[in-house]
């Protein structure tokens, strides 16, 4: 069974639906995004029937949280989906794994009044409840704590009724460490034993220390092969640990100098978010959707023959938070293209709802870094054209 809502349902996502003949929760908004699934609609009542006979869910956006919190209250899945949903409570889940992890939850109207020496440079704020890196700042000073306090304000503004509260929260932030190291993103499914599937892993890469932003991800033989065993490790302790079963999630480590891989935050009930997951698809023929309902896991050894030495990439074009959508003429996507060497897919979204123009997978050689850091490195101007 499937929930589907806003921001955005791919076209890999709907007919892989199609394919299967998979049934959909028959919501107004997936009515909406997906109306060539008509006849795969079902009532909330049948929905919840055919959850407790067959407890399966995947997700396409967290704005579905309302619905399971709703009509499946008595079920263990609120629960669950909140332990990993919010920051604050994921990490006291992780707290026996990681004891010396410093954190701390605060109110956000106590930001302005608190004195981050107290807690000790250098740190992340982010809200305990978020998505695609929206209020997230590095910390090393007092400076850039003021700093971070004031353009916390201003974004707050600015996403304010895009996404609800089950998405997007800012009542309660998190302090916490700061992680050294490369960032990782996770696609991942737990089985009927709880034990973990890994179905992708790429890197985040970044501009400086201080970036945050979700612009630029690539996966690799070489990336996979090594971080799976590790990463596969510590998931195999939140299985134990929250007992989650048939549980899809999409989530993020950092691997310090040291090598140890400390989880940064997880998404419950999908893979990565918006069309992200679909670079499975497009880098290792992997469908995961397909892989989630089938139990079905990866033969990484036959999959990463023929593709050594190759880079798949995932850039995010995102529309610089300074811009207002509602002056935006049009965004020249002939140009965006062009600018690949080997691009593989890409999905349009709809930029004057959303800061994001498009989603773009591509194809390099690993040891090319320039058009993925042309991407990374661009405010993306260069490309929206204003009225």
């Amino acid at each position: 069974m499937l929930l589907l809502d806003k921001p955005y349902v791919s076209d890999l996502l709907i007919n892989t639906i199609r394919k299967n003949n998979w049934p959909v929760v028959g919501t107004n908004i997936a009515r909406e995004m997906a109306p060539e699934l008509q006849d795969l609609f079902m009532s909330d009542e049948e929905a919840v029937a055919a959850y407790e006979k067959n407890p399966m869910m995947y997700v396409n956006s967290e704005n579905t949280i309302s619905w399971i919190n709703e009509n499946l209250a008595h079920t263990k899945l609120p629960e669950q989906v909140n332990t990993f949903k919010n920051k604050g409570l994921f990490r006291d889940m992780l707290s026996e794994l990681y004891p010396e992890f410093r954190y701390q939850k605060i109110e956000y109207q106590n930001l302005k009044s608190y004195n981050p020496e107290d807690f000790g440079f250098p740190l992340i704020i982010k809200p305990a409840v978020g998505f695609f890196s929206m209020g997230i700042y590095v910390v090393e000073n007092t400076e850039d704590w003021n700093r971070a306090l004031t353009k916390l304000e201003q974004e707050l503004k600015q996403v304010r009724g895009i996404y609800p509260e089950e998405v997007m929260n800012s009542q309660m932030f998190l302090l916490e460490q700061l992680i050294p190291g490369n960032e990782y993103a996770v696609d991942v499914y737990f089985d009927q034993d709880s034990k973990p599937v890994i179905l992708n892993i790429y890197e985040h890469i970044f501009t400086d220390a201080k970036d945050v932003n979700d612009r630029a991800y690539f996966t690799s033989v070489k990336v996979i092969d090594n971080t799976h065993d590790v990463f596969e490790e510590k998931l195999q302790f939140i299985g134990k640990k929250t007992g989650v079963k048939l549980f899809p999630m999409h989530i993020e480590f950092r691997i310090t100098p040291e090598g140890e891989a400390i989880p940064i935050e997880s998404n419950p009930l999908r893979f990565a978010g918006w069309c992200m997951t679909d670079l499975s698809k497009y880098s290792w023929r992997i469908n995961p959707y397909e892989y989630f309902f089938n139990q079905q896991k990866p033969d990484w050894l036959s999959t990463f023959k023929g593709r050594t030495g190759r880079q798949y990439n995932a850039i995010i074009a995102d529309i610089p938070r300074n811009i207002d959508l509602e002056k935006i003429d049009y965004v020249d996507y002939k140009k965006f293209e062009n600018d690949f060497s080997n691009l593989l897919h890409i999905h349009k979204t709809n930029y004057r709802q959303y800061p994001v123009f498009a989603f773009a997978f591509s194809e390099t050689r690993s040891a090319d870094k320039e058009e993925v850091e042309h991407f990374l490195y661009s405010d993306l101007t260069e490309y929206i054209l204003l009225k």
